[in-house]
């Protein structure tokens, strides 16, 4: 094992020691109960089976057979979930072929950042992660199972479903991917036409027809969003079957992978082993850290990550990331890492190659339970059918395309291209894995703006004739929900190409396909906090050095502390639902602490769970 790796796991461990030791004994608890619908009153299990077909009323009656909780994330306006609506169908069957039964616990909302991008119900997005951990606790609250299903894929849905899961940790939970959909109008092109339409040189019909062109049928969006970075990192964490993340849906394979996965939920379920808590310990979660980094993955699972292990007793925090960056090395590359995309990805060797390489460098460990069995080394290996049935073979032993993957000797970058950044402004985070080396320092007087449209009318006023940088302020979790900046790109963009040195500062988030331009982002403590992006006033002068994580303020320091902070001049907008979410806005914990309503009841001022 890498020392770094063997550093930060200790450190995760020992500052997570009370925490982790209340998870598990609630846990433990939690598994001492009658195990499913036996600790049940007749009337409630009769309530619990009432809709159930016959034969599996039957089956439901036995006390030794089980029964699979699914909680699904299926609408038919996703087009990565689209295929799930087939599912619970394909699941029960496969569950009946051996035994067991199967029924949909419940579904959880799952909106789409792709629609939502620039609108008002982006603001909604990140608070929608804790609205569905909130609905798969409440699916699983039932106490009918023994064993769950997550079927979901996208941005917020996966951690959300993983977070709620780990209340029940004493379960058997696995996740049921869908697989992306083929490849379409390259990414690159479509961002190409993006910014031509941005500077007016393109028209709406010629956007729209590239846009379509690139999102073009069922399945997961093909570039290396959060999307794709959960795939990956649910098999980091052994909670996805080996390999089973990027095969496109509505195929032979994926059929069987879905089968596959119920039947080892039964399994499992029987055997008592691949408890949800007894996988995803310390070391799942710097694995997972560790493919975030290798892969250049969304600056979104900062966020997600640090709320996951708080879910399941551990305290990762933002220090643990910059100090894995450093040894881990970047392995691939994907759009916007690259020009290539999830499909070319899995045809260059995929996950099965890129664990291989990890693990021998020493970067992730090995000996971790996963839901496929014991040891990680299980997801070097990659499905297939042979005449028919599902089986799995030795990943490729060389890269297929050095473009898009690479081995441990030749990476594409010596470290993991994430930074975190301290200093006059407060802690954020940046990520260079996308930005061109030539982008990475600039200096400039700052320009503030409070929104997105305010940013736009500049630029389409023609306001932005020199060097700048960027700073959208009060767009953290207590703001307005922490929405993705994304509208912000194209212009960004634009000003880049034209020469002019360019950065984003923000407490808000930015798209996990964005990284053209460096931005500093998920600064904390926010604006709104009255954080020091608050003082900040246009025309100060910054200077940014992405490639150190390091951003600089040149104002006297007497100046500075004769300021008073900015206030926002607008109030929380109504509409869109945005005026529900109150209660979430004003509990969530800052962006370092997962930007989560769910710290403080989580959390004790001790570091233990309540």
């Amino acid at each position: 094992m890498h020392p770094r790796v063997i550093e930060v796991t200790e450190r995760l461990r020992q500052r997570s020691r009370l925490s982790r030791a209340a998870y598990l004994q609630q846990m433990a608890e939690a598994a001492a109960r009658p195990r499913g619908r036996w600790d049940l009153s007749c009337s409630n299990f009769a309530h619990g089976i009432a809709g159930c077909p016959a034969t599996d009323k039957q089956r439901l009656r036995l006390p030794d057979e089980v029964n699979v909780g699914m909680v699904t994330a299926y609408n038919d306006m996703l087009s990565a979930h689209q295929p799930y609506e087939v599912f619970p169908t394909r699941i029960r069957e496969a569950l009946r072929a051996v035994g067991a039964t199967g029924q949909v616990a419940g579904g959880v909302p799952a909106m789409c950042d792709g629609i939502t991008q620039g609108e008002p119900g982006m603001e909604l997005s990140l608070v929608s992660r804790d609205v569905i951990a909130m609905g798969t606790a409440v699916a699983l609250s039932h106490n009918m199972f023994d064993a769950a299903l997550c079927l979901g894929i996208c941005d917020k849905i996966v951690p959300g479903l993983l977070m709620g899961a780990l209340r029940f940790g004493h379960l058997p939970v696995l996740f049921v991917p869908a697989g992306p959909m083929p490849s379409g109008l390259p990414n690159s092109e479509k961002a190409m036409v993006r910014q031509r339409y941005a500077e007016g040189l393109a028209s709406r019909e010629e956007l729209l027809d590239a846009e379509c062109q690139a999102y073009h049928a069922p399945g997961t969006c093909t570039f290396y969003g959060t999307a794709n970075t959960n795939q990956i990192l649910l098999e980091a964490m052994g909670l996805q079957l080996p390999g089973a993340s990027f095969i496109n849906p509505n195929t032979p394979l994926r059929d069987a992978l879905t089968v596959a996965v119920a039947e080892q939920a039964a399994r499992l379920a029987r055997t008592g082993e691949g408890s949800l808590a007894s996988i995803l310990d310390e070391r799942a979660l710097v694995n997972a850290l560790v493919l975030l980094l290798a892969t250049g993955g969304s600056t979104n699972l900062t966020l997600h990550l640090v709320a996951i292990g708080q879910c399941a007793g551990l305290q990762l925090n933002w220090d643990d990331m910059a100090m894995l960056s450093e040894v881990v090395p970047i392995l691939a590359r994907i759009y916007p890492n690259g020009r290539a995309d999830v499909n070319h990805f899995q045809a260059a060797g995929g996950t099965a190659f890129l664990f291989a390489q990890l693990l021998d460098s020493g970067l992730l460990h090995a000996d971790v339970n996963t839901i496929a069995g014991p040891g990680l080394q299980r997801y070097t290996h990659e499905p297939m059918l042979r005449e028919g049935r599902l089986a799995w073979r030795d990943g490729p032993n060389a890269s297929l395309d050095e473009s898009i993957l690479r081995s441990r000797h030749a990476p594409f970058s010596v470290d993991g291209g994430l930074r975190v950044v301290d200093g006059m402004l407060g802690r954020g985070v940046i990520k260079v894995s996308a930005v061109k080396p030539e982008h990475w320092q600039v200096s400039a007087p700052c320009r503030l703006f409070a929104t997105q449209e305010a940013f736009v009318e500049a630029f389409q006023n023609n306001e932005f004739q020199g060097d700048v940088i960027v700073v959208v302020r009060f767009q953290g979790p207590a703001a307005n929900g922490m929405p993705e900046l994304h509208k912000l790109t194209p212009y960004l963009g634009i000003l880049q190409d034209r020469g002019q040195r360019v950065a984003l500062v923000t407490d808000g988030r930015m798209s996990g396909a964005s990284g053209k331009v460096p931005a500093v982002i998920h600064l904390t403590p926010e604006a709104q906090a009255g954080g020091p992006l608050a003082y900040l006033r246009d025309g100060d002068r910054l200077s940014l050095d992405a490639g150190r994580g390091v951003l600089q303020v040149h104002v006297e320091q007497a100046e500075w502390q004769a300021r008073t902070a900015a206030t926002h001049a607008q109030p929380v907008r109504r509409g869109w639902g945005r005026e529900l979410f109150a209660f979430a806005r004003q509990g969530a914990s800052a962006a370092e602490q997962g930007a989560s309503c769910f710290t403080e009841s989580l959390i004790q001022a001790d570091g233990g769970a309540v």
